[in-house]
């Protein structure tokens, strides 16, 4: 659905993107990860067709951005960081005026207009005056927008920026409800928003993409240690000594204690080494009883550091 292949973007002596390529397969929805100023929303703006690239070639569904720009757009819905709408307006003028802009013919535009208020929950406020809204309110009339024309690709650039939890969490769902049907291009400097929302990391720095990949396959490929979670039923001083003399354990500390027998315990291991096996084993041999095995995952933020830190070094 999206090419990017080598793109390159200057701003004067400025170089905000160099040489960055990837790939976007219809029906992802893919994060956009890296700090402020990295070059995602000019890689956005881009694939947009906001501005040119100085050199190399985007298509969006087969088409250049630079040569097919008017197709390009009408397969597209942007929702900028700074929603731009009209505050005086009510919601469904708004919605109206927005998608007679886009070129939405009079015979289908109160049915996309009806079919976005309802993906985005603005059915309860379609009389409103957008000013008088909440900030997550005023959110989803942005998102809607973006959805009159039916996109085939959903461009989101920070969209959840200044929500508090709650509205931050509605945005969420809605975005997530997307997934399948429309291929979403998520940009966040927030680690756990991508994780949560997207299936692949686009993770840039310094206008390069440095990882391209599922958050589980980063952290299969940097995690050197494994660290898991057990709760054992057993003499605490002799579990805490015989997990030590696992082979391959590098450390092991107390995480809750559940009862005076019953703790919770954190073993860092050696990847690649079988501790699970290892461990039915120990526990069959002292006869303490197992209640819980749970290996932990990196978290997104361990993996975007270990990322940046790893590039930096090269």
């Amino acid at each position: 659905m999206i090419e990017v292949e080598g793109i390159s973007r200057h701003f004067g002596s400025i170089l905000a993107l160099k040489d960055v390529s990837f790939r976007v397969e219809k029906g992802e929805v893919v994060g956009f990860l890296g700090p402020n100023g990295a070059g995602k929303t000019t890689m956005m703006r881009i694939l947009t067709c906001f501005i040119p690239p100085s050199s190399g070639v985007a298509k969006v569904g087969g088409l250049d951005v630079t040569r097919h720009s008017l197709e390009v757009r009408r397969k597209i819905g942007y929702f900028l960081e700074r929603v731009a709408l009209y505050p005086d307006m009510r919601v469904f003028p708004f919605l109206r005026f927005a998608g007679e802009l886009k070129g939405i013919g009079r015979a289908g535009l109160k049915k996309a207009i009806y079919e976005a208020m309802e993906i985005c929950g603005l059915e309860q406020v379609r009389n409103r005056v957008i000013n008088n809204l909440s900030k997550g309110y005023r959110q989803r009339v942005g998102l809607a927008q973006a959805l009159l024309n039916r996109p085939e690709v959903l461009v989101l650039d920070e969209p959840t920026i200044g929500l508090d939890p709650a509205q931050v969490s509605e945005i969420r769902r809605v975005i997530k409800g997307l997934s399948g049907e429309r291929t979403v291009i998520l940009s966040s400097h927030i680690l756990s928003e991508v994780s949560m929302i997207c299936s692949k990391v686009i993770i840039m720095d310094k206008g390069r993409v440095i990882a391209v990949d599922t958050p589980q396959n980063l952290s299969a490929l940097l995690q050197k240690r494994l660290s898991t979670y057990v709760q054992i039923e057993g003499h605490p001083e002799t579990v805490m000594e015989e997990l030590k003399n696992v082979t391959g354990v590098f450390k092991v500390e107390s995480e809750e204690k559940v009862s005076d027998t019953i703790l919770r315990y954190r073993v860092e291991s050696q990847k690649g080494t079988d501790f699970c096996g290892e461990l039915n084993a120990l526990a069959f041999r002292n006869q303490w009883i197992l209640r819980e095995i749970k290996t932990a995952e990196m978290t997104l933020e361990e993996i975007f550091f270990k990322v940046v830190a790893k590039e930096g070094k090269s």
